[in-house]
């Protein structure tokens, strides 16, 4: 059994909301990868002074090594005095800019270095500690911040390598460590400090964008529920308002009829015109596209693929539709669901725009499943691509400047699609069709998009069958 839609003429149905469209970029731009709170930064140099303290008089009292200890324990002071200082001046959770958040944390690597000059420099094993910082900043402060922190733990290390005091042992003669030892130590901790610097930066920036990401999925959806209740609404409103305005209409012709010539005669009849005009509204709503259903929770497969093609029809593209399943099987009634008529919508742009004549929706219907397909007969998609395809902020289609509408985008629009898709339990499939072009699936099990039953037993399929040429 097959099936052609026939396209309405109407094309009001917007596919991306603010503009956004499957290759469209990030809205506004990604300026922050988040805020560290002050509260945060005060309880981890809580935790460093404690654990400076406890190692340094540990090693003291075990009279293995003699440390400066007075030097040590001022430095430390200092650190533990300027966190009680920040507690009493200041509310943990107040929020701090981005280059107060570098300063503590410049604090964190200056107060930190001192103890490990005191403490035999850069063989301490400790030096470790110094890639702390940069990391929290890479992961939670804008790069050129993450960037001078990062510089100033290397001049550190740096330092540490060339000066520092040294350790006394005091029943063992001290240790000689070759120049070129510590320099290796030094380049460890380096690169250290680089590579988790730079995961944490990639991690946080990815984190960030699919949070963003998510976001714009959430607007999207609500977009399109809101569109669908005012839609409902539309359609309750014009059947309960239609009752009073056929009373209101014959009144006001009665009153037309009986009051003699003059204004009260021409009031009953402006009345008359302001109702005909009313029903007129209501008669238009009723046959808007999203509300000519009788039960506008529930459309037939063909409205379906009609409403998805819609906005599509009037390009210098073909648009075709074909609804397909089993030999003499009725097709079923699914819920309307604004996220599938938005993703669906949305695939069906992105096909417009890179096909070279021809796009192909075909909804395909079986005992079990549910299925729809959208192929074009452009270029594809690029094999490095597909695979990633479906994750924010990656490029959909090589050429995109030639393609219909100039640009080329970072998957912004496929990857809201793709999520409210599986939102609502489709398996969605991205690839290269065999004879070229591009496709993308969904699929349904049957049981997960069919409507119930009517009230009634209406069938709003039979009467479309009963109702097409």
């Amino acid at each position: 059994m097959a099936t052609q839609a026939r396209p309405s003429a109407q094309t009001s149905r917007a596919p991306h909301p603010e503009g956004l469209g499957p290759r469209d970029g990030l809205p506004g731009g990604l300026t922050s990868q988040g805020r560290l709170g002050l509260n945060v930064l005060i309880g981890m140099r809580w935790f460093l002074v404690g654990g400076e303290l406890a190692l340094v008089l540990a090693a003291e009292a075990s009279r293995g090594v003699r440390l400066p200890l007075l030097a040590c324990l001022t430095v430390i002071a200092i650190g533990a005095g300027y966190n009680l200082f920040l507690v009493m001046t200041r509310p943990a959770r107040a929020p701090a800019r981005d280059d107060e958040l570098a300063a503590q944390l410049g604090f964190n690597i200056v107060q930190l270095s001192a103890v490990l000059f005191l403490t035999g420099g850069v063989i301490n094993p400790f030096t470790l500690l110094l890639i702390t910082p940069v990391t929290l900043a890479a992961a939670t402060l804008r790069g050129r911040y993450a960037l001078a922190l990062g510089s100033l733990a290397a001049a550190a290390v740096v330092a540490l390598t060339l000066w520092w005091l040294p350790v006394d042992w005091r029943f063992a003669p001290t240790p000689v460590i070759p120049p070129a030892y510590r320099w290796l130590i030094a380049a460890a901790t380096l690169g250290g400090i680089v590579v988790t610097a730079g995961y944490a930066w990639r991690a946080a920036a990815e984190a960030t964008r699919m949070e963003l990401a998510l976001n714009v999925t959430q607007t999207v959806l609500a977009r399109e529920q809101r569109l669908s209740a005012l839609g409902g609404l539309a359609a309750a409103a014009a059947h309960e308002l239609g009752t009073p305005l056929a009373t209101i209409s014959v009144v006001a012709k009665e009153l037309a009829n009986e009051a003699p010539e003059g204004p009260l005669r021409d009031d009953a009849e402006l009345l008359v015109s302001q109702a005909e005009r009313c029903r007129e509204i209501l008669k238009r709503l009723t046959q808007a596209p999203d509300t000519d259903d009788v039960v506008h929770s529930r459309m037939t497969l063909l409205q379906f693929v009609n409403e998805v093609i819609e906005p599509h029809i009037h390009t210098e593209v073909r648009v075709e539709a074909l609804v397909a399943g089993p030999p003499g099987a009725r097709p079923p009634e699914i819920r309307r669901m604004p996220e599938v008529l938005h993703a669906m919508t949305s695939f069906v742009e992105n096909a417009v725009d890179f096909a070279r004549s021809e796009v192909l929706v075909r909804v395909r219907f079986d005992d079990e499943t549910v299925s729809v397909e959208v192929r074009d007969d452009g270029p594809g998609f690029s094999s490095d691509i597909l695979a990633r395809l479906g994750q924010p902020y990656v490029t959909s289609r090589p050429g995109g400047e030639s393609s219909r509408s100039g640009h080329v985008g970072m998957g912004l629009g496929f990857f809201i699609a793709k999520t409210l898709l599986e939102r609502t339990g489709a398996a969605v499939d991205f690839n290269n069709a065999r004879g070229g072009g591009a496709s993308i699936s969904a699929r349904w099990l049957r049981e997960a998009v069919e409507a119930e039953p009517a009230p009634g037993g209406f069938e709003l399929g039979a009467f479309e069958q009963n109702a097409a040429p």
